[in-house]
């Protein structure tokens, strides 16, 4: 939707994020300090969480075009990646089941216009694929 120009209306985009739960969900506070994690726990969430919402990912994905208001999008997926791989949150098959319908996922068809266009150069349509497989292997 256009609101004036070139000036898109996101609202459903940002609803869309806001629907994936995009924070630490762990019911296990630590006793003391904050939630640790090893290097390699770490190394596992690069390329997720810099994305910045800019919506290039999801605009350039024609399963989003037909399905936006179904479809979560290449965004919002990565991001719930992001939390699904985060070795601090105790969410993760939460997180999983809610994706576990016949369009919030599984509308990717593997086009990967979303991993070309995003100016950070992350890949969601990757996280997209891990997401299928650890559901399909879980």
């Amino acid at each position: 939707y256009i609101v004036k120009d070139l000036v898109p209306d996101l609202t459903l985009f940002f609803k869309q994020h806001k629907s994936i739960e995009p924070y630490l969900k762990n019911d296990n506070p630590p006793e003391k300090g904050e939630y640790l994690q090893s290097q390699e726990e770490r190394k596992k969430l690069d390329g997720l969480y810099e994305c910045i919402l800019c919506a290039c990912c999801s605009t350039s994905c024609p399963s989003y075009w037909w399905n936006q208001d179904v479809y979560l999008g290449p965004a919002a997926l990565l991001h719930a990646y992001r939390w699904i791989a985060d070795s601090r949150d105790s969410y993760g098959a939460d997180r999983k089941e809610k994706l576990q319908n016949t369009f919030s996922l599984y509308r990717c068809h593997t086009i990967l216009n979303c991993s070309r266009t995003c100016p950070k150069g992350l890949e969601p349509g990757t996280a997209i694929a891990r997401i299928k497989l650890e559901m399909a292997t879980n």
